[in-house]
């Protein structure tokens, strides 16, 4: 027997049907979590939820709502200049849905002091000199032949009278233009907690399995919160949720965005190299060990294309390694 026969045979089986789950006792499961974890282990009340009017922010206010009764979650609602008006209005339609108190809190005079929108201002100007005030602007994967495979990071800029260009960027400007948009989740962090703190309430974070292992998120931004409820669910299995706890349809159906800068920006064109949809198949592949033929064959597509995605989830999780690092000691502080 060949070694390439012997793999085959221990190899487990796929299907593309692998991440389909029991929605109704996962949200059961989850929602006993909620409870046991925020009311008991960190003994507070109630719930904040950041909501985007995006997928993940309305499945964890839902699930929230179950854990604690809708009078015990709040909703905050966080635009600054450059965010959707869409982000806003789906927010509050989730909010309605579930019967939740929000607040609004516009984030942009406080970017404005900190100085986020001048910084990524004078990085942009560093190689589109006439950038200005009124430009709008968006960070974007390039992979081509000139980059033989390799994912660059490039920035479009859109002028006042709506023409579009798009530039390569050095690293110095593309990492403080990313350093400046921090700002960004962080102040929205800082927000959350500052209603946690008041209420006595627990900050539950919305980010996916997908978000969360592969860094898509801000170090003590939105990657940070007392209770993270789906980050063990793939993005599609928050789909999944979505359906059964009956989030409103164009919630579902709207592409997942970064809401990030100016202009519209998909995930995908901002970080991942592949659909959701497809990264999901293939994370949940490299986690279990199945080859890329056998992905390949279940989903219909070639074999390169799936390592190709294989080969850029490893990248990201030894890139992003750092994200999920906790300070460093230099002993351990031992509690008992």
């Amino acid at each position: 027997m060949t070694l390439q026969a012997a793999h085959s045979q221990t190899e487990p089986a796929f299907s593309k049907d692998a991440l389909v789950l029991d929605a109704p006792l996962e949200v059961a499961r989850i929602v006993a979590f909620l409870r046991d974890r925020v009311l008991g282990v960190l003994g507070r009340r109630g719930a904040i939820v950041g909501l985007s009017g995006g997928i993940d922010s309305s499945v964890v206010a839902a699930l929230c709502a179950r854990a604690f009764g809708n009078t015990k979650v709040l909703g905050l609602l966080m635009p600054e200049r450059d965010s959707s008006s869409d982000s806003l209005r789906l927010g509050r339609v989730v909010a309605t849905q579930l019967r939740l108190t929000t607040v609004v809190e516009d984030i942009a005079p406080a970017l404005e002091a900190l100085g986020a929108y001048r910084r990524q201002r004078e990085a942009i100007q560093a190689v589109v000199p006439e950038y200005g005030a009124d430009w709008k602007c968006k960070l974007v994967l390039s992979s081509g032949s000139e980059s033989a495979g390799i994912n660059i990071t490039r920035l479009t800029v859109q002028d006042p009278d709506g023409e579009t260009s798009t530039v390569r960027l050095p690293p110095e400007v593309y990492l403080q233009i990313v350093a400046a948009t921090n700002y960004k989740q962080r102040v929205r962090k800082m927000t959350e907690y500052y209603h946690a703190d008041r209420l006595k309430y627990a900050v539950i974070g919305t980010p996916n399995r997908l978000e969360h292992d592969q860094g898509f998120f801000v170090k003590q931004g939105d990657g940070d919160a007392d209770v993270m409820p789906i980050a063990h669910l793939y993005k599609s299995q928050v789909y999944q949720l979505a359906e059964y706890l009956g989030i409103d349809d164009e919630i579902r159906r709207r592409p997942p965005t970064s809401d990030t800068f100016s202009l519209p920006q998909s995930q995908e064109e901002f970080y991942f190299a592949a659909p959701y949809r497809l990264t999901d198949v293939c994370m949940y592949a490299v986690n279990h060990g199945i080859s890329a033929d056998n992905v390949a064959e279940a989903v219909g597509l070639a074999t390169a294309q799936v390592q190709k995605v294989f080969k850029d989830i490893t990248s990201k999780r030894r890139a992003t390694r750092y994200l999920h690092s906790p300070p460093l000691l230099v002993d351990a502080v031992i509690e008992d």
